[in-house]
């Protein structure tokens, strides 16, 4: 069914979804998004992030990658997969929440801990959608913002949209120097590229196949943020922004980067401003 003809289906992005369309030269119709998932020590959301994603009302896959998990995670996703391979449509979840659809989920797993960088790059290769996304596997960014960063991109607008937690979106308020931190990155990356974003290091960010294909990913941590920002503005691709919505974490519920991130983003920063 057409993107543009306003017919409901589960597997399309409907005109209720979106803003009306503008048709410039490159819009894409009804292309496949692939969801590229990191997963690493994220028991307690997956089941709810995996739930989120799959009732988006679009056509797309769902790219799992386990970056070798301790807390049970791996396991969690290991019984989805056989479930999958038996020809089960869907499994019971381990939170007691609805059952999972298996149909549009595709699960990988790394054999050792490698980082959410590394993580990204297996998933990129497998990736067949025509636009790509990454959404991380805690509950911090809202699947429900997706048509938010499809637009630019498919009325031909874009090759590359960010996810700004800082445009007004709404968001839970907490961490005052992880912002500070957070926008010194972001104007550290916007002088070496040139580039005005407001959120360099955020998770949402969508491209179109084309564009990954170009670039090499080298970082294995979350220096992936600085260096895609840097290799796509070296690319020359078009880059919008808008506002999405975040419900950060806390330490105690899982929060995962540190202060040895910032300085490790502070050296992709500088390191991918001078070369590859």
């Amino acid at each position: 069914m057409s993107l543009f003809t306003g017919i409901s289906d589960p597997h399309t992005i409907s005109s209720r979804d979106m803003p009306q369309i503008r048709r410039a030269p490159g819009y894409l119709h009804d292309p496949k998004l692939s969801v590229v998932i990191p997963v690493y020590n994220e028991k307690d959301t997956i089941s709810e992030i995996l739930r989120r994603v799959l009732a988006t009302n679009m056509r797309k896959e769902v790219v799992v990658v386990d970056d070798c998990s301790k807390d049970g995670t791996r396991e969690l996703l290991e019984t989805l997969a056989e479930a999958q391979k038996g020809g089960q449509s869907e499994a019971p979840a381990m939170d007691g929440g609805e059952p999972i659809a298996l149909k549009d989920i595709r699960f990988f797993f790394q054999d050792r801990n490698q980082g959410k960088g590394a993580a990204l790059r297996r998933g990129f290769s497998e990736a067949t959608g025509e636009i790509v996304v990454v959404q991380d596997a805690d509950l911090e960014y809202d699947p429900r913002d997706y048509p938010k960063l499809l637009e630019p991109i498919l009325d031909g607008r874009a090759d590359v949209v960010f996810g700004s937690r800082f445009l007004g979106g709404p968001q839970r308020v907490h961490y005052f120097w992880h912002y500070v931190a957070n926008k010194f990155l972001t104007l550290l990356s916007d002088m070496s590229t040139n580039l005005k974003l407001t959120d360099m290091e955020t998770c949402y960010k969508m491209f179109r196949r084309e564009v990954l294909k170009e670039i090499r990913i080298k970082s294995n941590r979350f220096g992936f943020e600085p260096e895609i920002t840097a290799k796509v503005a070296k690319g020359n691709w078009r880059v919008y922004e808008v506002p999405i919505s975040y419900a950060g974490r806390t330490y105690e519920e899982g929060k995962k980067i540190t202060w040895k991130d910032g300085v490790q983003a502070l050296w992709c920063i500088i390191r991918y401003q001078i070369g590859d």
